[in-house]
């Protein structure tokens, strides 16, 4: 039989006088190490619905799902807990300085209904195609591109429009003066497929 080793012995010397390295839960709250990986959590305010982190995440934790209903569309981003295995791709990932989606410390993810209890879901606003309607992206995406680029935003009709329309300096319903497709309808917020079209018919 081996000896216990120095190190052994003054564990369970420290055991004996501080008391047991168990946490006391649930007799007394649980917290968790600062850098402890818990919960994983959208933050609406800062997610742009780029879906960088649905991309990279390796367990496909993150989806989305994206509605048009009477020319206004919603992208509902979604966090499933019970698949998500707490890498930390997904904000290692997020374009917004990495706080549109982060760690917390919540660790206790026990639920009764996981239909309705395992998901976690935050909205964000289409910005559509104001010919076709088709979904172009998020619209917090798009001014997240201009604020990135600055004064290079105005090499692009649908970034600077979509900045202004942020602004409150354009009518969101702004229409053509024209039934055909010319120059009106070059400045305007365009899928590419539409602005592809409108730069080849106009005169």
């Amino acid at each position: 039989m081996k000896l216990p080793k120095l190190r052994e012995l003054l564990e369970a010397v420290t055991a004996l006088i501080k008391g047991p390295y168990t946490s006391p839960f649930p007799k007394k709250p649980f917290n968790p190490h600062p850098n402890f990986r818990g919960q994983y959590k959208f933050n609406e305010q800062k997610c742009v619905g780029c879906l960088a982190c649905e991309e990279v995440c390796p367990s496909g934790a993150i989806a989305h799902k994206d509605e048009v209903v009477n020319g206004k569309g919603a992208r509902t981003m979604v966090h499933y807990s019970d698949t998500c295995i707490f890498c930390g791709t997904c904000e290692a990932a997020c374009i917004a300085n990495n706080e549109g989606i982060k760690t917390s410390l919540e660790w206790e993810l026990s639920f009764f209904d996981r239909k309705k209890e395992s998901f976690e879901t935050i909205k964000k606003e289409l910005q559509l195609c104001e010919l076709c309607g088709d979904i172009i992206g998020c619209k917090d995406h798009l001014k997240w591109i201009a604020e990135k680029i600055g004064e290079l935003t105005f090499s692009s009709p649908t970034l600077y429009q979509a900045r202004l329309q942020d602004l409150g300096v354009i009518d969101e319903n702004l229409k053509s003066v024209v039934k055909d497709q010319g120059r009106s309808d070059r400045i305007k917020i365009l899928c590419a497929p539409c602005r592809r079209a409108t730069t080849l018919t106009t005169n």
